[in-house]
């Protein structure tokens, strides 16, 4: 069952539909991005497997400052807005959008318009293992949305600087969302590339283009370990 999301795209996301070597060429283009309408939230994530995606988010790698990290002085998740608001306007939350996105074989509360996830399979790509998805007390937690950069290490590398609404953006872009396993996205916490990376190294080359693409969108920066970790990555990608 799919829902109808009628607010327009973002560049960015527009991206992610087009297909196979759209991973970097989201990276490459996503800079443009802040200030428009939230974007629809069924759109793929990002690519990030062929050697043509890793050389082009190299070079997006390149265009990212790179600096030391800021005092987390000031840090709340409040600053990013309510968590999961429904910016797209769709009638859903930010958190049931992803899982829908993610999940398969999903079903959905009756009376919420497809909306709320009640079960699905996630083939969680932090892993590379299957989790049976069930709604409720003591099971919901065994799939999280996780925020591939971390709001606490924007926040430290120039989202400080952001407006209000666009930091509410970066906290329910989907670029920015994927559903995954719920341990390990407690254990990745707030660590950037340079202190965790995916347990599952097929997902490496992908889980770090779409931290440069997050990063430039938002105009963030990273520090030199991050950045030299991310181009370790991209260039065994090649």
């Amino acid at each position: 069952m799919i829902r109808s999301i009628a607010p327009a795209l973002t560049a960015a996301a527009a991206l992610l539909l087009v297909g196979p070597l759209s991973g970097c060429d989201v990276a490459a283009r996503a800079i443009d991005g802040i200030g428009t309408p939230p974007s629809n939230h069924t759109a793929q994530p990002a690519g990030g497997g062929t050697a043509r995606e890793a050389a082009q988010a190299l070079v997006q790698l390149d265009s990212i400052p790179v600096k030391g990290r800021a005092p987390k002085t000031g840090y709340t998740r409040d600053e990013f807005g309510p968590a999961w608001a429904d910016t797209d306007r769709n009638g859903c939350d930010t958190r049931n959008d992803i899982l829908a996105r993610d999940l398969t074989g999903e079903t959905f509360k009756p009376g919420t318009s497809n909306c709320v996830v009640l079960t699905g399979t996630l083939a969680d790509k932090y892993t590379g293992t299957t989790i049976n998805f069930v709604r409720g007390q003591g099971t919901s937690s065994a799939v999280q949305i996780d925020h591939v950069v971390a709001l606490s290490d924007a926040w430290q590398k120039g989202a400080q600087q952001l407006s209000a609404d666009q930091r509410k953006e970066l906290a329910n872009d989907p670029l920015n969302l994927m559903a995954a396993d719920g341990p390990t996205n407690g254990a990745k916490g707030d660590k950037d590339a340079a202190t965790w990376l995916p347990p599952n190294k097929a997902f490496r080359c992908e889980y770090v283009t779409r931290q440069a693409a997050v990063k430039a969108k938002y105009h963030l920066w990273v520090t030199r370990a991050e950045h030299d970790a991310i181009g370790g990555i991209l260039q065994g990608c090649r």
